[in-house]
């Protein structure tokens, strides 16, 4: 049973792609809910298959309104000998008469055909997806980038795929700004490198992103975290006054004091406490440094009020933009000079 186990494990370590580097096969399975990075992964086999057979015939499916028969038929040899992509979305929902059909096929794929299935999550047809699994073909995981860290690789290399130079702060900027989905992330990127004739720096980001919701609140949060309430206090109420909703202004702050606490509690080189905290070893020197300035008192103090605003702009205050406040003083005042 071990032996089995440990089979098992290579072969699906064997058949791992990632959606930058996946390549046409027979079948090829696009998992996760990453949408952004399952269309990404399906555009590039799309485009492969295309540039090795522009006749290709394309085909599209959906397993949710499956009917019996559909696959085979599709995948079949034609009289002209044209290759065939099949593109079938909604494995998530898949019906019964789908599941059978592609359990069938699995077992004798046809040779000039690729099958490209996205399945966006969950347990639905886990048969079928052990199956693809086992056989070895290759499987895409697209799963969301949930830490700044993750972002900021993308962003990198995204930059390097364009041949393009992009400042480290100029990341850590854009991932602030446009951060929260990863398409729009993404455009972002291809907008600065189609613009930009030299390296892209933080000014260059600032004066493109920079009036977002998201870049805004960590202006204030960098302000706070300087000590410099002024600027701090002046950014927010500018925000505010612009229609800025407080919650992610608060969210900024948060993030930002954790961060700070993490990297204030870790020991080690600052590449061991990135890969530690899987944060970017410039942003954990960057924390090192500012941590100089906090006494553990002071990040404490920090880190309840920004709890508590947190608490007040989503309901528990009549006044939430005293609570930013409140909370932005706080935070600058605790820091030493």
């Amino acid at each position: 049973m071990a032996a089995a186990q440990t089979q098992r494990t290579r072969t699906a370590a064997a058949n791992t792609a990632t959606w930058r580097d996946v390549t046409p096969a027979p079948v090829v399975l696009v998992g996760g809910p990453e949408d952004y990075l399952g269309s990404r992964a399906m555009d590039r086999i799309r485009s492969q298959v295309r540039a090795a057979a522009p006749d290709v015939e394309v085909t599209r499916l959906n397993a949710g309104s499956y009917e019996p028969g559909t696959l085979a038929m599709n995948v079949s040899p034609s009289l002209f000998g044209e290759q065939k992509l099949i593109e079938v979305e909604g494995l998530e929902a898949m019906n019964d008469a789908f599941l059978a059909d592609a359990l069938k096929y699995l077992a004798q794929p046809e040779p000039d055909a690729v099958l490209v299935l996205r399945h966006g999550g969950g347990v639905r047809g886990k048969k079928l997806l052990d199956a693809i699994k086992a056989g070895g073909w290759p499987v895409v995981d697209c799963q969301p980038l949930k830490k700044d860290a993750d972002k900021a690789a993308f962003v990198t290399t995204e930059f390097k795929a364009a041949a393009r130079r992009i400042e480290q702060d100029a990341v850590h900027a854009l991932v602030n700004a446009v951060g929260a989905q990863l398409a729009e992330l993404a455009a972002a990127c291809s907008q600065l490198i189609a613009d930009a004739t030299t390296a892209v720096d933080a000014d260059m980001v600032d004066r493109y992103y920079g009036g977002r919701v998201e870049a805004t609140a960590f202006k204030v949060a960098d302000a706070a975290m300087a000590g410099n309430a002024p600027l701090a206090l002046s950014t927010l109420r500018h925000a505010l006054d612009t229609g800025a909703d407080p919650v992610p202004i608060v969210a900024a702050l948060a993030s930002k004091l954790r961060s700070l606490a993490k990297v204030a509690g870790a020991s080690g080189s600052s590449g061991q406490i990135a890969k530690q905290l899987g944060m970017q070893p410039w942003l954990v020197e960057q924390a090192q440094r500012e941590a100089r300035r906090w006494t553990p008192e002071g990040l404490v103090r920090s880190i309840q009020v920004t709890a508590e605003a947190d608490a007040q702009v989503k309901g528990l205050s009549r006044d939430p933009v005293y609570a930013v406040e409140h909370a932005v003083t706080v935070i600058a005042g605790s820091v030493r000079r």
